[in-house]
Protein backbone atom coordinates (compact mmCIF):
# COMPACT_ATOMS: atom_id res chain seq x y z
CA UNK A 1 0.00 0.00 0.00
CA UNK A 2 1.22 3.36 -0.76
CA UNK A 3 0.42 7.14 0.25
CA UNK A 4 0.82 10.51 -1.11
CA UNK A 5 2.86 9.16 -4.40
CA UNK A 6 1.85 12.90 -5.78
CA UNK A 7 0.59 15.50 -4.22
CA UNK A 8 -2.95 15.26 -5.22
CA UNK A 9 -3.41 11.49 -3.74
CA UNK A 10 -3.55 13.47 -0.23
CA UNK A 11 -5.86 16.18 0.13
CA UNK A 12 -6.96 18.32 3.45
CA UNK A 13 -9.26 21.12 4.04
CA UNK A 14 -10.09 23.04 6.94
CA UNK A 15 -13.71 23.68 7.83
CA UNK A 16 -13.92 26.59 9.68
CA UNK A 17 -17.57 28.68 10.01
CA UNK A 18 -15.40 32.10 10.01
CA UNK A 19 -16.40 34.29 7.58
CA UNK A 20 -15.51 37.78 6.59
CA UNK A 21 -17.15 40.93 8.16
CA UNK A 22 -15.10 43.51 9.51
CA UNK A 23 -12.28 44.13 11.89
CA UNK A 24 -8.26 44.79 11.70
CA UNK A 25 -7.40 41.26 10.39
CA UNK A 26 -7.34 40.30 6.69
CA UNK A 27 -8.82 36.69 6.14
CA UNK A 28 -7.08 35.18 3.79
CA UNK A 29 -7.30 31.16 2.44
CA UNK A 30 -3.89 29.53 1.20
CA UNK A 31 -3.97 27.05 -0.97
CA UNK A 32 -0.46 25.12 -1.47
CA UNK A 33 1.29 21.75 -3.00
CA UNK A 34 4.39 20.38 -2.32
CA UNK A 35 5.19 23.28 0.66
CA UNK A 36 5.05 22.90 4.24
CA UNK A 37 2.80 25.53 6.16
CA UNK A 38 6.14 27.19 8.00
CA UNK A 39 7.28 27.90 4.30
CA UNK A 40 4.88 28.59 2.61
CA UNK A 41 4.47 31.21 5.36
CA UNK A 42 7.81 32.35 5.35
CA UNK A 43 7.75 32.75 1.16
CA UNK A 44 4.41 35.22 1.94
CA UNK A 45 6.47 37.10 4.54
CA UNK A 46 9.02 38.08 2.37
CA UNK A 47 6.91 38.88 -0.38
CA UNK A 48 4.72 41.10 1.14
CA UNK A 49 7.32 42.46 4.10
CA UNK A 50 5.02 41.13 6.93
CA UNK A 51 6.10 40.96 10.61
CA UNK A 52 5.84 37.50 11.76
CA UNK A 53 3.58 38.69 14.91
CA UNK A 54 1.02 39.76 12.11
CA UNK A 55 0.50 36.61 11.11
CA UNK A 56 -1.37 33.76 12.57
CA UNK A 57 -3.29 30.34 11.27
CA UNK A 58 -4.84 27.63 12.61
CA UNK A 59 -2.70 24.23 11.99
CA UNK A 60 0.31 22.44 10.08
CA UNK A 61 -0.46 21.29 6.81
CA UNK A 62 1.68 18.21 5.20
CA UNK A 63 4.26 19.11 2.78
CA UNK A 64 3.54 16.15 0.38
CA UNK A 65 0.25 17.10 -0.11
CA UNK A 66 -2.89 19.43 -1.85
CA UNK A 67 -3.63 21.35 1.31
CA UNK A 68 -6.30 24.59 1.94
CA UNK A 69 -6.12 26.13 5.48
CA UNK A 70 -6.42 30.04 6.47
CA UNK A 71 -4.52 32.47 7.89
CA UNK A 72 -5.07 36.24 9.04
CA UNK A 73 -2.71 39.21 8.57
CA UNK A 74 -2.94 42.29 10.96
CA UNK A 75 -3.56 44.86 8.40
CA UNK A 76 -2.80 42.70 6.14
CA UNK A 77 -2.47 43.61 2.45
CA UNK A 78 -5.87 43.34 1.20
CA UNK A 79 -5.00 41.49 -2.60
CA UNK A 80 -3.95 37.69 -3.91
CA UNK A 81 -0.55 36.40 -3.83
CA UNK A 82 0.76 33.70 -5.87
CA UNK A 83 4.49 32.14 -5.54
CA UNK A 84 5.13 28.98 -7.25
CA UNK A 85 2.68 25.86 -5.52
CA UNK A 86 1.20 28.33 -3.40
CA UNK A 87 -1.74 30.59 -3.78
CA UNK A 88 -3.37 33.19 -1.25
CA UNK A 89 -6.74 34.46 -1.63
CA UNK A 90 -8.08 37.28 -0.02
CA UNK A 91 -11.39 36.94 1.50
CA UNK A 92 -12.17 39.82 3.43
CA UNK A 93 -11.84 41.52 7.38
CA UNK A 94 -12.23 39.94 10.51
CA UNK A 95 -12.29 41.40 13.93
CA UNK A 96 -9.77 38.83 15.69
CA UNK A 97 -6.80 36.87 14.42
CA UNK A 98 -7.41 33.17 13.25
CA UNK A 99 -6.38 30.29 15.06
CA UNK A 100 -6.67 26.69 15.65
CA UNK A 101 -9.68 27.33 18.04
CA UNK A 102 -11.78 28.45 14.43
CA UNK A 103 -11.05 25.16 12.92
CA UNK A 104 -13.93 22.76 13.70
CA UNK A 105 -12.58 19.82 11.31
CA UNK A 106 -10.60 18.78 8.52
CA UNK A 107 -11.61 17.07 5.35
CA UNK A 108 -9.63 14.59 4.13
CA UNK A 109 -9.22 12.75 0.34
CA UNK A 110 -6.58 10.26 0.27
CA UNK A 111 -5.97 7.89 -2.74
CA UNK A 112 -3.95 4.92 -1.40
CA UNK A 113 -2.47 2.93 -4.11
CA UNK A 114 -0.60 -0.35 -5.24
CA UNK A 115 -3.03 -2.71 -3.29
CA UNK A 116 -3.73 -5.99 -4.39
CA UNK A 117 -7.36 -7.28 -5.31
CA UNK A 118 -7.06 -9.82 -3.20
CA UNK A 119 -6.76 -7.80 -0.06
CA UNK A 120 -9.96 -5.95 -0.82
CA UNK A 121 -12.39 -8.04 2.13
CA UNK A 122 -9.28 -7.40 4.54
CA UNK A 123 -9.21 -3.66 4.01
CA UNK A 124 -12.84 -3.54 4.39
CA UNK A 125 -12.96 -5.19 7.05
CA UNK A 126 -10.62 -2.86 9.00
CA UNK A 127 -11.75 0.17 7.84
CA UNK A 128 -15.62 -1.11 9.17
CA UNK A 129 -13.32 -1.62 12.45
CA UNK A 130 -11.87 1.85 12.27
CA UNK A 131 -15.18 3.68 11.51
CA UNK A 132 -16.66 1.96 14.94
CA UNK A 133 -13.89 2.36 17.27
CA UNK A 134 -11.84 4.68 15.48
CA UNK A 135 -8.08 4.85 16.12
CA UNK A 136 -5.91 6.24 19.00
CA UNK A 137 -5.24 9.24 18.90
CA UNK A 138 -0.76 9.87 18.34
CA UNK A 139 0.59 12.32 17.03
CA UNK A 140 1.55 10.96 13.83
CA UNK A 141 4.73 11.10 11.98
CA UNK A 142 4.55 14.49 10.14
CA UNK A 143 5.04 15.95 13.29
CA UNK A 144 8.65 15.09 14.15
CA UNK A 145 9.72 15.24 10.48
CA UNK A 146 12.27 17.90 10.31
CA UNK A 147 12.61 18.59 13.91
CA UNK A 148 13.45 15.57 15.27
CA UNK A 149 17.42 15.18 14.60
CA UNK A 150 19.37 11.80 14.09
CA UNK A 151 18.69 9.22 16.98
CA UNK A 152 15.60 10.98 17.65
CA UNK A 153 17.03 13.73 19.37
CA UNK A 154 14.97 16.89 19.90
CA UNK A 155 15.82 20.59 19.80
CA UNK A 156 13.26 21.32 22.42
CA UNK A 157 14.90 18.26 24.85
CA UNK A 158 18.27 20.00 25.02
CA UNK A 159 16.65 23.44 25.25
CA UNK A 160 14.58 22.06 28.98
CA UNK A 161 18.09 20.89 29.96
CA UNK A 162 19.63 24.12 29.15
CA UNK A 163 22.01 23.37 26.37
CA UNK A 164 20.84 26.18 24.12
CA UNK A 165 24.16 25.53 21.92
CA UNK A 166 23.79 22.01 21.43
CA UNK A 167 19.82 23.10 20.60
CA UNK A 168 20.54 25.60 18.15
CA UNK A 169 23.55 23.32 16.07
CA UNK A 170 20.94 20.96 15.94
CA UNK A 171 18.42 23.13 14.23
CA UNK A 172 20.35 24.54 11.94
CA UNK A 173 22.31 21.50 11.10
CA UNK A 174 20.46 18.03 11.41
CA UNK A 175 19.96 16.51 8.13
CA UNK A 176 16.18 15.95 6.73
CA UNK A 177 15.19 13.88 3.95
CA UNK A 178 13.49 16.40 2.04
CA UNK A 179 16.20 19.18 2.82
CA UNK A 180 16.51 21.36 -0.77
CA UNK A 181 19.95 21.53 -2.42
CA UNK A 182 20.10 25.30 -0.87
CA UNK A 183 19.80 23.98 2.69
CA UNK A 184 22.17 21.28 2.25
CA UNK A 185 24.48 23.88 1.50
CA UNK A 186 23.96 25.67 3.55
CA UNK A 187 24.20 22.99 6.40
CA UNK A 188 27.11 22.00 5.35
CA UNK A 189 28.68 25.25 5.59
CA UNK A 190 27.41 25.97 8.90
CA UNK A 191 28.60 22.34 10.23
CA UNK A 192 32.47 23.35 8.31
CA UNK A 193 32.60 26.30 10.05
CA UNK A 194 30.52 26.46 13.32
CA UNK A 195 32.18 28.58 15.98
CA UNK A 196 33.59 31.23 13.14
CA UNK A 197 30.61 33.45 13.29
CA UNK A 198 32.29 36.25 11.50
CA UNK A 199 32.55 34.18 8.30
CA UNK A 200 29.07 32.37 8.67
CA UNK A 201 27.73 35.89 8.39
CA UNK A 202 29.91 36.71 5.54
CA UNK A 203 28.84 33.66 3.80
CA UNK A 204 25.35 32.65 4.60
CA UNK A 205 22.07 34.09 2.30
CA UNK A 206 19.25 35.52 4.15
CA UNK A 207 17.37 32.35 6.03
CA UNK A 208 16.31 30.59 8.44
CA UNK A 209 20.07 30.48 9.74
CA UNK A 210 20.86 33.87 9.28
CA UNK A 211 19.39 35.99 12.65
CA UNK A 212 20.94 33.78 15.18
CA UNK A 213 24.50 33.83 13.57
CA UNK A 214 24.15 37.87 13.02
CA UNK A 215 23.25 37.35 16.75
CA UNK A 216 26.43 35.17 17.43
CA UNK A 217 29.03 37.76 15.97
CA UNK A 218 28.39 40.54 18.40
CA UNK A 219 27.56 38.00 21.13
CA UNK A 220 29.38 34.60 20.31
CA UNK A 221 28.78 33.25 23.88
CA UNK A 222 25.21 34.03 24.37
CA UNK A 223 23.53 30.78 22.48
CA UNK A 224 20.06 31.30 24.42
CA UNK A 225 19.85 34.89 22.45
CA UNK A 226 20.85 33.03 19.48
CA UNK A 227 17.92 30.72 19.92
CA UNK A 228 15.46 33.34 20.54
CA UNK A 229 16.21 34.34 17.27
CA UNK A 230 14.96 31.37 15.29
CA UNK A 231 12.24 31.83 12.91
CA UNK A 232 8.83 31.98 15.34
CA UNK A 233 7.11 28.99 13.36
CA UNK A 234 10.04 27.16 13.83
CA UNK A 235 10.70 27.65 17.38
CA UNK A 236 7.20 26.70 17.81
CA UNK A 237 7.83 23.31 16.18
CA UNK A 238 10.32 22.16 18.39
CA UNK A 239 8.65 23.01 21.11
CA UNK A 240 5.58 21.14 19.97
CA UNK A 241 7.69 17.96 18.43
CA UNK A 242 8.70 17.15 21.79
CA UNK A 243 5.81 17.60 23.94
CA UNK A 244 4.16 15.78 21.18
CA UNK A 245 6.31 12.80 21.76
CA UNK A 246 5.84 13.11 25.36
CA UNK A 247 1.75 13.30 24.78
CA UNK A 248 2.40 9.72 22.60
CA UNK A 249 4.21 8.19 25.31
CA UNK A 250 1.47 8.71 27.63
CA UNK A 251 -1.45 7.81 25.70
CA UNK A 252 0.60 4.50 24.71
CA UNK A 253 1.22 3.74 28.53
CA UNK A 254 -2.39 4.51 29.44
CA UNK A 255 -3.75 2.34 26.53
CA UNK A 256 -1.42 -0.78 27.26
CA UNK A 257 -2.72 -1.09 30.38
CA UNK A 258 -6.69 -0.84 28.93
CA UNK A 259 -6.22 -3.51 26.42
CA UNK A 260 -6.04 -7.29 26.69
CA UNK A 261 -3.02 -9.12 24.79
CA UNK A 262 -5.73 -10.17 21.84
CA UNK A 263 -7.24 -6.47 21.53
CA UNK A 264 -4.10 -4.84 20.90
CA UNK A 265 -1.87 -4.25 17.39
CA UNK A 266 1.02 -3.22 17.41
CA UNK A 267 2.10 -0.32 14.88
CA UNK A 268 5.41 1.31 14.18
CA UNK A 269 5.45 4.82 14.08
CA UNK A 270 8.73 6.63 13.20
CA UNK A 271 9.57 7.38 16.88
CA UNK A 272 8.92 3.69 17.89
CA UNK A 273 5.91 1.24 18.42
CA UNK A 274 2.94 1.56 19.93
CA UNK A 275 -0.49 -0.09 21.09
CA UNK A 276 -3.39 0.48 18.56
CA UNK A 277 -6.87 -1.31 19.94
CA UNK A 278 -9.61 -3.83 18.60
CA UNK A 279 -12.41 -5.33 19.65
CA UNK A 280 -13.27 -3.04 22.28
CA UNK A 281 -16.91 -2.84 24.04
CA UNK A 282 -18.97 -0.07 22.52
CA UNK A 283 -19.56 0.84 25.89
CA UNK A 284 -15.61 1.07 26.65
CA UNK A 285 -15.37 2.69 23.73
CA UNK A 286 -18.21 5.56 25.10
CA UNK A 287 -16.07 6.55 28.27
CA UNK A 288 -12.75 6.08 25.97
CA UNK A 289 -14.35 9.07 23.62
CA UNK A 290 -14.81 11.85 26.48
CA UNK A 291 -11.42 11.23 28.25
CA UNK A 292 -8.42 13.21 27.60
CA UNK A 293 -5.13 13.39 28.22
CA UNK A 294 -2.52 16.58 29.97
CA UNK A 295 -0.16 17.74 27.14
CA UNK A 296 2.96 17.96 30.22
CA UNK A 297 4.48 21.32 30.37
CA UNK A 298 5.31 23.31 33.52
CA UNK A 299 1.74 25.17 32.71
CA UNK A 300 -0.18 22.39 32.67
CA UNK A 301 -2.43 22.08 35.55
CA UNK A 302 -3.99 18.69 37.47
CA UNK A 303 -4.70 17.56 40.49
CA UNK A 304 -1.91 15.64 41.96
CA UNK A 305 -5.46 12.77 42.49
CA UNK A 306 -6.38 12.50 39.24
CA UNK A 307 -4.84 9.36 37.83
CA UNK A 308 -3.60 10.74 34.92
CA UNK A 309 -1.06 12.50 36.77
CA UNK A 310 0.55 9.36 37.46
CA UNK A 311 0.99 8.68 33.62
CA UNK A 312 2.70 11.89 33.36
CA UNK A 313 5.09 11.33 36.04
CA UNK A 314 5.73 7.97 35.12
CA UNK A 315 6.90 9.33 31.24
CA UNK A 316 8.92 12.09 32.54
CA UNK A 317 10.93 10.34 34.93
CA UNK A 318 11.91 8.61 32.05
CA UNK A 319 13.13 11.37 30.87
CA UNK A 320 14.73 12.91 34.50
CA UNK A 321 11.91 15.73 34.80
CA UNK A 322 9.47 16.44 36.96
CA UNK A 323 6.49 18.75 35.32
CA UNK A 324 7.71 21.87 36.42
CA UNK A 325 11.20 21.32 34.53
CA UNK A 326 9.23 21.09 30.91
CA UNK A 327 9.98 24.62 30.43
CA UNK A 328 12.74 27.11 28.33
CA UNK A 329 14.40 28.96 30.77
CA UNK A 330 15.24 32.76 29.86
CA UNK A 331 13.23 32.90 26.49
CA UNK A 332 9.69 34.62 27.22
CA UNK A 333 8.47 33.60 23.50
CA UNK A 334 9.20 29.80 23.98
CA UNK A 335 6.93 28.37 26.41
CA UNK A 336 4.80 24.83 25.77
CA UNK A 337 1.35 24.78 24.86
CA UNK A 338 -0.92 24.00 28.32
CA UNK A 339 -4.28 22.23 27.11
CA UNK A 340 -5.88 18.34 26.92
CA UNK A 341 -5.65 15.80 23.51
CA UNK A 342 -8.66 13.65 23.43
CA UNK A 343 -7.32 9.54 23.28
CA UNK A 344 -9.55 8.74 21.04
CA UNK A 345 -9.76 9.96 16.87
CA UNK A 346 -13.36 8.91 15.61
CA UNK A 347 -13.74 9.53 11.58
CA UNK A 348 -17.23 11.33 10.36
CA UNK A 349 -18.81 10.75 6.97
CA UNK A 350 -15.80 7.54 5.87
CA UNK A 351 -16.35 6.49 2.25
CA UNK A 352 -14.55 4.91 0.15
CA UNK A 353 -14.12 3.77 -3.64
CA UNK A 354 -12.21 1.16 -5.11
CA UNK A 355 -10.71 1.10 -9.18
CA UNK A 356 -7.77 0.04 -11.32
CA UNK A 357 -4.21 2.03 -10.35
CA UNK A 358 -3.10 3.97 -13.14
CA UNK A 359 0.15 4.24 -11.55
CA UNK A 360 0.57 0.17 -10.70
CA UNK A 361 -0.36 -2.52 -13.45
CA UNK A 362 -2.77 -5.03 -12.08
CA UNK A 363 -3.35 -3.41 -8.59
CA UNK A 364 -6.13 -1.46 -7.44
CA UNK A 365 -6.43 2.09 -6.13
CA UNK A 366 -8.45 2.87 -2.69
CA UNK A 367 -9.99 6.62 -2.48
CA UNK A 368 -11.06 7.41 0.72
CA UNK A 369 -12.77 10.68 2.20
CA UNK A 370 -13.25 11.25 6.08
CA UNK A 371 -13.46 14.05 8.28
CA UNK A 372 -11.72 13.96 11.46
CA UNK A 373 -11.07 16.58 14.11
CA UNK A 374 -8.84 19.32 14.26
CA UNK A 375 -5.86 18.04 14.94
CA UNK A 376 -5.96 13.94 14.30
CA UNK A 377 -3.63 12.70 11.39
CA UNK A 378 -5.07 10.64 8.92
CA UNK A 379 -2.23 8.83 8.23
CA UNK A 380 -2.97 7.24 11.45
CA UNK A 381 -6.52 5.75 9.70
CA UNK A 382 -3.93 4.24 7.08
CA UNK A 383 -1.82 2.53 9.31
CA UNK A 384 -4.81 1.15 11.31
CA UNK A 385 -6.21 -0.55 7.30
CA UNK A 386 -2.89 -1.27 6.48
CA UNK A 387 -2.22 -4.98 5.39
CA UNK A 388 -0.77 -5.96 9.13
CA UNK A 389 3.22 -5.89 7.69
CA UNK A 390 3.60 -3.54 10.13
CA UNK A 391 6.45 -5.15 11.99
CA UNK A 392 6.44 -4.27 15.78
Amino acid sequence: MKVKQQPDDFQVEEITAVSPSEGPHALYRLEKRGWSTPDALAAVRRRWRVEPRRISYGGLKDRHASTVQYLTIFHGPRRNLKHHDVNVQYLGQIAEPYTSRNIEANRFRLTLRDIQTAARADIEARLHQVEREGVPNYFDDQRFGSVAGEGSEFVARLLVRGRFEEALRLALTASYEYDRAASKNEKRLLTAHWGDWALLKDKLPRGHARSPIDHLRDHPTDFRGAVARLRPESRGLYLSAYQSHLWNRILARWLTAQLRPEQMRLIRLRLGVVPFHREVLPETLNEWAALQLPLPSARMKIEETDPRAELVRAVLAEEGLEARQVQIKGIREMFFSRGERPVLCLPRELKYQVAPDDKHRSRDKWTLSFVLPRGSYATLLVKAIDDGKNPP
